[in-house]
């Protein structure tokens, strides 16, 4: 497994392009399809109300944005992510789904968004932040576009708690997700990436630490599926 990992936008731009036209069937399969329940207790996190706008960062193929539309009747959710082929994959998603006047594309660097400051009520992210080659600056761009008392809320992946459990998963994300992983999806290296990513990504008090020092308010998180992954929530204080 790699101990460092490279995080250069060019680079990982390029190795999600590449893994595109797989990447649902892997996250259903290597997560044994618990990625699906995530998604739905992030967007039940959230809890946006009607006529609501929301920012879903790292958006991907599509999977929270559309567990969000769904959650928030007539507002719009903005699936904004820098991989052309990944939001190419959202869109059939989005117009079976019946929500395209609900959801729009948008392709766009999260360390750069073209947004003027409080242009949303929420922001969500899934499994994106430690893609990002600058996590803070990425924080500091989510809150810059929330509105005061909006809401931001990061699903990412954590490390159970449980010495037996946190075994177990530490061997599954060394030896048997990357080789799946790059097997299945064609690509050598990619999960690599993933596993090493995961592996390195702050345990949630830390995060939290981390995002309230960046001037967040109300940081708390909740842990799912034994602490492999957490959900975390935070707000924009009053301006």
């Amino acid at each position: 497994m790699p101990t460092t990992v490279n995080r250069d936008p060019r680079v990982v731009r390029e190795m999600f392009d590449a893994i595109a036209r797989r990447y649902d069937f892997l996250n259903h399969l290597l997560s044994l399809n618990l990625d699906r329940l995530w998604r739905r207790r992030a967007a039940r996190e959230l809890a946006s109300e009607p006529g609501d706008l929301i920012l879903d960062l790292c958006g991907g193929t599509g999977d929270l944005s559309v567990e969000v539309a769904r959650s928030a009747p007539d507002g719009l959710v903005v699936c904004c992510d820098y991989s052309h082929p990944m939001l190419a994959r959202a869109a059939p998603k989005i117009r079976k789904k019946r929500i395209h006047e609900q959801c729009v594309l948008l392709e766009a660097d999260g360390l750069r968004l073209p947004f003027p400051p409080g242009t949303f009520h929420g922001v969500t992210v899934a499994f994106g932040v430690r893609n990002l080659a600058d996590m803070d600056t990425g924080l500091l761009e989510m809150l810059r576009v929330l509105r005061p008392g909006g809401k931001l809320v990061v699903l990412e992946f954590s490390s159970p708690s449980a010495p037996v459990l946190s075994s177990l998963y530490r061997m599954y994300l060394e030896r048997i997700l990357p080789r799946l992983g790059d097997v299945v999806s064609g690509r050598r290296g990619p999960y690599g990436y993933l596993s090493s990513t995961i592996s390195g990504f702050p345990d949630p008090a830390s995060l939290a630490g981390r995002i309230r020092e960046l001037g967040f308010a109300a940081v708390g998180w909740t842990c799912l599926t034994g602490g492999i992954v957490a959900i975390h929530s935070a707000r924009k204080g009053p301006s």
